[in-house]
């Protein structure tokens, strides 16, 4: 497969296409700026706080592509261009690749994959009944406070990267890192308590800060969240890790971008240097492939993403509000589809075939 794609001209870097993007953002966030100096009135400032958001979370996908060196082929350049987002939204590099590295090795894996154990989301019905405290009230309900808990994303991920840059492991440019983060806030604030009045200032604040965290968890939910689930003890070969636990979403142009090409999220955990804009290109031979092989290739669209992601998390939950559901069990199915969930199907089959 990997032949195929290199023959296609695929692995090729796209640095005219990121230097497009790099500019389309930054005069995005210019934009920005000029209305909060220009317009100062509470709803405008809202809808520009919503505004903000979701270009924060596009620098956020960009620095992703940065990280897996989709960019330039220098890795120096490319943590010179985190860098300069991690100035732009005020996060560490550094934490940032130290835990998708970590995803990327073991995706859905219960053990190892440290975007599955969180505090209070359960993913398994092991993590729901270890959870105590308000976590387990949180998690009882975790279908339905999905979203609202997405509103304290933002600050969640800036305590946990400003902390890892404390701890100072595995930070490449530690100070660098750590003056990046205290000059963007410092230069956040007095930008908008400078150009807006203070009531306005906070609304934009507080909206674009609450949305970052609802975009960018809509996005990376669905990659993942509802299939299959492994473990240590999982027997799988890097083709069937990468793809069983992986979600596409349909693609189109509009698609495209709001996902940030995350949306083919299987081709993306295949061959994560490849640029963005040639993930679409990649999809029919790696479909091709499993199809071959008869590997389950996972695709659907947006709703249904969310109705597998949402539905998993209720089944999950379900053994500790004393609900008759069963879990994950294989045998419900997904908001009436009439299917089993991706999760069970995927592990039925891996039981049947055993190692």
């Amino acid at each position: 497969m990997k032949a195929q794609v290199k023959q296609a001209g695929l692995l090729e870097k796209q640095v005219p296409y990121y230097l497009a993007v790099a500019g389309f953002l930054l005069a995005l966030m210019g934009l920005s700026i000029y209305l909060a100096a220009t317009l100062d009135f509470l709803w405008v400032q809202v809808l520009n706080g919503a505004f903000m958001a979701v270009v924060f979370a596009q620098l956020g996908f960009y620095a992703h592509d940065a990280g897996h060196l989709q960019i330039f082929r220098s890795p120096h350049r490319n943590y010179l261009a985190m860098l300069g987002v991690g100035f732009l939204m005020g996060l560490s590099p550094s934490w940032w690749m130290n835990k998708h590295n970590n995803h990327h090795s073991n995706p859905n894996d219960v053990d190892l994959d440290l975007d599955i154990n969180l505090p209070v989301i359960a993913f398994s019905r092991e993590q729901a009944v270890s959870k105590r405290g308000l976590a387990r009230l949180i998690v009882k309900y975790q279908a339905f406070l999905f979203f609202p808990l997405l509103l304290i994303e933002a600050l969640s991920i800036r305590a946990d990267s400003a902390q890892f840059i404390l701890r100072g492991k595995n930070v490449k440019y530690r100070w660098a890192e750590f003056l990046a983060i205290v000059g963007h806030f410092v230069i956040y604030f007095w930008l908008a308590f400078q150009l807006m009045s203070p009531m306005n200032a906070m609304a934009f604040i507080l909206t674009q800060q609450a949305l970052i965290g609802v975009y960018m968890g809509s996005v990376f939910a669905p990659n993942h969240k509802g299939m299959l689930l492994i473990n240590r003890s999982t027997k799988l070969d890097f083709l069937r890790r990468q793809v069983l636990t992986s979600r596409n979403v349909r693609g189109n142009p509009l698609n495209d971008f709001l996902y940030g090409g995350l949306n083919y999220q299987i081709e993306h955990h295949l061959f994560p240097t490849i640029p963005r804009n040639k993930l679409a290109s990649v999809r029919p031979i790696v479909r091709r492939f499993c199809r071959e092989r008869n590997i389950p290739y996972h695709q659907t669209g947006i709703i249904r993403s969310w109705r597998e992601v949402l539905g998993h998390l209720d089944r999950v939950s379900a053994c500790i509000r004393g609900s008759s559901k069963t879990p994950v069990s294989g045998t419900d199915s997904p908001s009436g589809t009439g299917m089993a969930p991706p999760s069970a199907r995927l592990r039925a089959m891996i039981d049947t075939q055993g190692d």
